[in-house]
């Protein structure tokens, strides 16, 4: 009888902290987070806009979803223009799904309004009180499910730009490119007019940031933004010397080139010098051609900045 008793009271414990929980990350309103989409909708968004080449056994499968229910999401989601589907050609019963551009710009709303939610929630704590919260979640985890993979195990995490993340950018490639190249602080500047630009006329359908983390760290970024209606720019590339040799480099690569034909873009140009051998390779082997050459001096030395471009098939 006392163990049943102790069994009820850590029940009722667990379902307390549940609905404290849910009411505080704003899970149980009509529309999630003021969206008018629900809270599983908005999961599924999540994993369209952070996986590729999904299926819907796939998304079923890592959410625990009927799938008689998420059927009927991804026919509502196909009617809204949000996803499209795209037959395998090695496996033509595998239909994969990816989020559009107007996907896309629906998503973007919700993971800037999650990652503020749980930002606000965390920021009256101190750096200590921050972290025993995070430790005690990654005890949760691994108590309830030891076979889970802990964020920590990854070589590296890859997500969508954050308050924050564009001074470390600026301040890397300063740092970077000097101790590499010995390029000057006006390269910096450069990044600083770059950035600045995006954040001042960001359009989420049609531009995008990724910054990679391994281990809470900061090791990698890149941008694809507006040339034209129909030219997408891929810009800033960075790996941390740490991180090379992962695969992120190509990862970043792909990561734009998947969202800019998405975004309906024809062609994809880039601005590279030789110098930067790792990333002309990469930019080689995903289809980018070198269509320009150009001398100039602008970071304190002889330089030939190189034009590359991709072109899309229709």
């Amino acid at each position: 009888m006392e163990r049943m008793r102790q069994i009820d009271q850590r029940a009722e414990a667990v379902r307390a902290f549940n609905r404290f929980y849910t009411r505080r990350i704003g899970a149980l309103g009509e529309g999630h987070l003021g969206s008018p989409f629900s809270l599983t909708e908005a999961r599924v968004l999540y994993e369209l806009a952070h996986r590729d080449h999904l299926t819907a056994s796939e998304i079923a499968a890592s959410l625990e979803l009927d799938r008689g229910y998420l059927s009927r999401t991804l026919r509502a989601f196909k009617k809204r223009g949000l996803i499209e589907t795209e037959t395998q050609s090695a496996d033509r019963r595998q239909t994969l799904l990816r989020l559009t551009a107007a996907g896309r710009k629906a998503f973007a709303p919700l993971d800037k309004g999650a990652r503020d939610t749980i930002a606000a929630m965390l920021q009256p704590l101190g750096a200590d009180e921050q972290q025993r919260v995070l430790d005690a979640m990654q005890t949760i985890r691994r108590s309830l499910d030891p076979t889970s993979e802990q964020p920590s195990t990854a070589p590296y995490v890859v997500r969508s730009h954050r308050p924050g993340d564009m001074g470390w950018i600026v301040h890397r490639h300063g740092v970077l490119y000097f101790e590499e190249y010995g390029w000057d602080e006006r390269f910096e500047a450069l990044v600083a007019g770059v950035v600045s630009e995006f954040i001042a006329n960001f359009d989420a359908a049609r531009e995008h940031c990724w910054v990679a983390e391994r281990n809470g760290e900061i090791v990698g970024s890149i941008f694809v933004v507006a040339k034209s209606k129909t030219v997408a720019k891929l810009r800033l590339l960075l790996v941390e010397p740490s991180a090379r040799g992962l695969g992120l480099g190509r990862q970043l690569v792909d990561e734009v080139l998947r969202f800019a034909r998405q975004a309906g873009y024809k062609r994809i140009q880039l601005w590279t010098h030789p110098e930067l051998t790792a990333a002309r390779k990469i930019y080689k082997a995903v289809g980018f051609e070198l269509i320009a050459e150009e001398e100039h001096r602008l970071f304190g030395k002889p330089l030939v900045a190189e034009t590359w471009e991709l072109r899309f098939a229709d």
